[in-house]
């Protein structure tokens, strides 16, 4: 049954992608095929192979979904009622002339195109290029006499090419800064997911962005904010901060774990408790652990760098370490052993 969970990829939004969402069904079909392996192994094949063909399929269902829906399913805004597109296919079938068998075509290659020129000569000699005017030297473009266009002649251009009132460009090169979606902020019964886009500190008063939980089955998935506040407040199952720059959040109790990835300038502070921290792909995070949470938080890091960790200790002073980013590697009887550089001793 848990790997019926793949198809419902065709009623997904991204992010996340639908392929992720394919694939993290292979774990926990694993969990109970694992179980039916050990029961009939030795015993009944069928099962076994049962098992392999269930993982292959959700393999390869997530290959295809990856090549042919990359961003999910979409759908046509200009559609028409079912009823209606299958009257207007009887009425294009019914008068559409009869097609021709198509041509078979040679095999390609020099030869077969000479011989398609040949055929194209007249008797007094024409050919399919005659009548054809020639390009002389000041028409071919391409040369490097017409490359040498000084710079404030190419602007010039430019400028009196672009319609009136466009701005002109940044200096020195500077992109414009990436246009950003409008700010979302909803809750979505599939799934139990509160979603967060598109937040900065000019779209909520005073910057401050609150979420409250009532369920604690409830999830939080907040994405491409900028300089935001989020405050979630009640017991929740798991969040995500993704693609967030220079943003903060504050939470009670997290039940699963609180992942961070692909964000720059961060800071998070857990209230009460937290398991699992996990960091990937992130510039600049901060976290503040409570008294409570010191004893059983972890944190998995990859791809990170000025990661850091505040605490109280028992005078309720605050003390600050960094996570390591840097470790010592060696080949010890066969295996490779780590151990964290002395710079963080």
């Amino acid at each position: 049954m848990e790997m019926l969970q793949s198809v419902s990829w065709v009623v997904m939004s991204a992010p996340p992608a639908p392929t992720s969402f394919v694939k993290e069904t292979v774990g926990s079909t694993d969990f109970w095929a694992n179980k039916i392996r050990k029961e009939y192994k030795g015993k009944d094949d069928k099962q076994i192979e049962f098992c392999d063909k269930s993982k292959a399929l959700i393999l390869d269902l997530a290959a295809y979904v990856k090549e042919y829906h990359l961003s999910g399913l979409s759908w046509n805004p200009r559609g028409v009622e079912l009823s209606d597109s299958a009257v207007a296919d009887v009425t294009a079938s019914a008068s559409a002339p009869a097609v021709a068998p198509a041509t078979k075509v040679g095999g390609g290659g020099m030869a077969d195109i000479m011989g398609e020129l040949a055929k194209k000569r007249t008797g007094d000699g024409s050919s399919a290029a005659t009548g054809l005017k020639k390009v002389s030297r000041d028409q071919q473009t391409w040369r490097k006499e017409f490359k040498k266009e000084p710079l404030d002649a190419g602007l010039a251009k430019k400028a009196a090419a672009s319609p009136a009132g466009a701005a002109p460009p940044a200096a020195g090169g500077v992109k414009s800064p990436k246009a950003r979606g409008p700010p979302i902020f909803e809750y979505r019964d599939r799934g139990f997911k509160w979603c967060v886009e598109n937040q900065t500190k000019d779209t909520n008063p005073n910057g401050v962005l609150n979420l409250e939980v009532k369920d604690p089955k409830q999830q939080a998935y907040i994405y491409n904010c900028e300089g935001a506040t989020v405050q979630i407040t009640g017991k929740i199952k798991s969040i995500i901060l993704d693609t967030c720059t220079r943003c903060n959040l504050v939470f009670d109790t997290a039940i699963s774990t609180c992942e961070i990835v692909n964000c720059k300038s961060v800071q998070i502070q857990v209230k009460k408790t937290c398991p699992s921290f996990s960091i990937d792909k992130t510039d600049g995070c901060l976290v503040y652990l409570s008294k409570e949470s010191i004893p059983i938080t972890t944190f998995v890091t990859s791809k990170s760098s000025e990661m850091n960790v505040s605490w109280p200790d028992e005078n309720d002073e605050m003390k600050e370490a960094p996570i390591p980013e840097q470790f010592q590697h060696k080949l010890v009887n066969g295996s490779i052993s780590s151990d964290v550089s002395d710079l963080y001793h």
